[in-house]
């Protein structure tokens, strides 16, 4: 089955930011950031609005065309800032789980490579369409985008969306294991295609690439929306 995929539109940020929470919902960092099951899906949502609002500004999103599958990306050619008001926004979509937010930004802050990259910042597809090649199809479309600009890519994930990373040239860097039982993410990187270059974790120099086809927070250059992506 082809899986048509384009640009996302300016009214259909709310839609985004829902398949995002929907995938996130059942998963561990999910839990974590809002323990309360009945509140969680709706503090994902309005989180995740955020971001994909700032993402319109700052980089892309794409959809496929039943709105069930996306990717929220940035641009990192130089500092992004935070979105306008971000600490009130932030604290009026996540009440009282904001300070778990803010522990993610230090963690995504802390990993965040500084020299120029492009960010994959959300992979996210619908729970009810999961499994049938809507993962795969966002991945090539993301590999053909970095191939096409010819820019590093940087990530964090969790290790269900390792896979589809992996084969869209994607390398893991060691994990980060936050205080918190059952939780693990990893960064990955991707090199560009012409020079078959990646970033280290610290940014600071660079990698051989493993193959040509592979934040939330105000902050220093803000790593913008946490990667947590979800399988497909």
């Amino acid at each position: 089955m082809t899986h048509q995929i384009r640009a996302a539109r300016w009214r259909e940020q709310g839609i985004v930011a829902a398949v995002i929470a929907e995938a996130l919902h059942p998963t561990p960092i999910a839990a974590w950031l809002v323990p309360d099951e009945e509140h969680r899906r709706r503090v994902l949502t309005d989180v995740a609005a955020i971001w994909v609002e700032h993402a319109m500004f700052y980089g892309d999103v794409h959809v496929t065309s039943d709105l069930t599958a996306a990717t929220v990306c940035f641009h990192r050619y130089g500092p992004v800032p935070p979105p306008a008001n971000y600490a009130t926004r932030l604290a009026t979509a996540a009440g009282p789980y904001a300070e778990k937010f803010r522990a993610l930004d230090d963690i995504m802050d802390s990993r965040q490579p500084t020299k120029a990259h492009y960010h994959l910042a959300y992979l996210a597809v619908r729970p009810t369409h999961q499994r049938t090649g809507l993962g795969r199809a966002l991945t090539k479309h993301l590999r053909n985008r970095l191939d096409l600009i010819d820019l590093p890519s940087w990530t964090l994930t969790l290790p269900a969306a390792e896979h589809l990373l992996t084969q869209a040239g994607y390398e893991a860097e060691p994990a980060i294991t936050p205080s918190v039982d059952g939780l693990k993410m990893h960064p990955m990187i991707r090199g560009t295609h012409r020079y078959g270059a990646g970033l280290s974790d610290s940014g600071s120099t660079l990698m051989p690439a493993a193959s040509p086809e592979r934040a939330f927070g105000p902050g220093r250059a803000t790593a913008p929306a946490g990667s947590w992506q979800e399988t497909a």
